[in-house]
Protein backbone atom coordinates (compact mmCIF):
# COMPACT_ATOMS: atom_id res chain seq x y z
CA UNK A 1 0.00 0.00 0.00
CA UNK A 2 2.80 2.46 0.84
CA UNK A 3 4.15 2.07 -2.69
CA UNK A 4 0.75 3.02 -4.13
CA UNK A 5 0.37 5.98 -1.79
CA UNK A 6 3.79 7.30 -2.81
CA UNK A 7 2.99 6.91 -6.52
CA UNK A 8 -0.33 8.67 -6.11
CA UNK A 9 1.27 11.49 -4.11
CA UNK A 10 3.79 12.05 -6.92
CA UNK A 11 0.97 11.99 -9.47
CA UNK A 12 -0.98 14.60 -7.50
CA UNK A 13 2.10 16.82 -7.29
CA UNK A 14 2.43 16.65 -11.09
CA UNK A 15 -1.24 17.57 -11.48
CA UNK A 16 -1.15 20.40 -8.93
CA UNK A 17 2.00 22.43 -8.40
CA UNK A 18 0.28 24.56 -5.74
CA UNK A 19 0.36 21.76 -3.17
CA UNK A 20 3.28 20.93 -0.96
CA UNK A 21 4.42 17.33 -0.66
CA UNK A 22 2.83 16.98 2.77
CA UNK A 23 -0.47 18.43 1.55
CA UNK A 24 -0.52 16.09 -1.45
CA UNK A 25 0.24 13.09 0.76
CA UNK A 26 -2.55 14.04 3.16
CA UNK A 27 -5.01 14.34 0.29
CA UNK A 28 -4.00 10.95 -1.12
CA UNK A 29 -4.20 9.23 2.26
CA UNK A 30 -7.59 10.80 2.97
CA UNK A 31 -9.04 9.83 -0.42
CA UNK A 32 -7.65 6.30 -0.11
CA UNK A 33 -9.01 5.79 3.39
CA UNK A 34 -12.39 7.28 2.51
CA UNK A 35 -12.81 5.03 -0.52
CA UNK A 36 -11.74 1.89 1.32
CA UNK A 37 -13.91 2.60 4.36
CA UNK A 38 -16.97 3.34 2.25
CA UNK A 39 -16.66 0.19 0.19
CA UNK A 40 -15.75 -1.98 3.17
CA UNK A 41 -18.96 -0.88 4.94
CA UNK A 42 -20.91 -1.80 1.83
CA UNK A 43 -19.24 -5.21 1.75
CA UNK A 44 -17.74 -4.50 -1.67
CA UNK A 45 -14.04 -4.02 -0.94
CA UNK A 46 -11.98 -5.08 -3.96
CA UNK A 47 -8.42 -4.60 -2.72
CA UNK A 48 -5.60 -2.10 -3.04
CA UNK A 49 -5.47 -2.13 -6.85
CA UNK A 50 -9.05 -0.94 -7.06
CA UNK A 51 -8.39 1.71 -4.42
CA UNK A 52 -5.39 2.93 -6.40
CA UNK A 53 -7.43 3.08 -9.59
CA UNK A 54 -10.24 5.09 -7.99
CA UNK A 55 -7.91 7.58 -6.28
CA UNK A 56 -5.93 7.94 -9.51
CA UNK A 57 -9.13 8.75 -11.43
CA UNK A 58 -10.05 11.33 -8.80
CA UNK A 59 -6.62 12.94 -9.10
CA UNK A 60 -6.89 13.14 -12.89
CA UNK A 61 -10.36 14.73 -12.67
CA UNK A 62 -10.01 17.03 -9.66
CA UNK A 63 -6.36 17.12 -8.61
CA UNK A 64 -5.57 20.46 -10.19
CA UNK A 65 -8.30 22.11 -8.08
CA UNK A 66 -7.55 20.62 -4.67
CA UNK A 67 -5.43 23.59 -3.56
CA UNK A 68 -8.59 25.75 -3.85
CA UNK A 69 -10.38 23.63 -1.27
CA UNK A 70 -10.22 25.08 2.21
CA UNK A 71 -10.79 22.09 4.46
CA UNK A 72 -9.28 20.58 7.54
CA UNK A 73 -8.29 16.95 7.52
CA UNK A 74 -8.22 15.42 10.98
CA UNK A 75 -5.34 13.09 11.71
CA UNK A 76 -5.74 10.15 14.09
CA UNK A 77 -6.91 10.97 17.62
CA UNK A 78 -4.39 12.86 19.70
CA UNK A 79 -2.75 14.63 16.76
CA UNK A 80 -3.44 18.18 15.68
CA UNK A 81 -5.62 19.09 12.72
CA UNK A 82 -3.65 19.88 9.59
CA UNK A 83 -5.00 22.59 7.35
CA UNK A 84 -4.57 22.14 3.61
CA UNK A 85 -3.86 25.83 3.16
CA UNK A 86 -0.86 26.42 5.41
CA UNK A 87 0.96 29.61 4.53
CA UNK A 88 4.31 28.50 5.91
CA UNK A 89 4.62 25.34 3.78
CA UNK A 90 7.12 25.43 0.99
CA UNK A 91 6.05 24.31 -2.44
CA UNK A 92 7.91 21.35 -3.90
Amino acid sequence: MEKYLEQLTELLLKENSHLTYSQAKIWVEWLWEDFEATYAKAGEYHGEKMSKKVVQQFIFQYGKYLHETDIKIAKPPGLEIIETKEKDNLLH
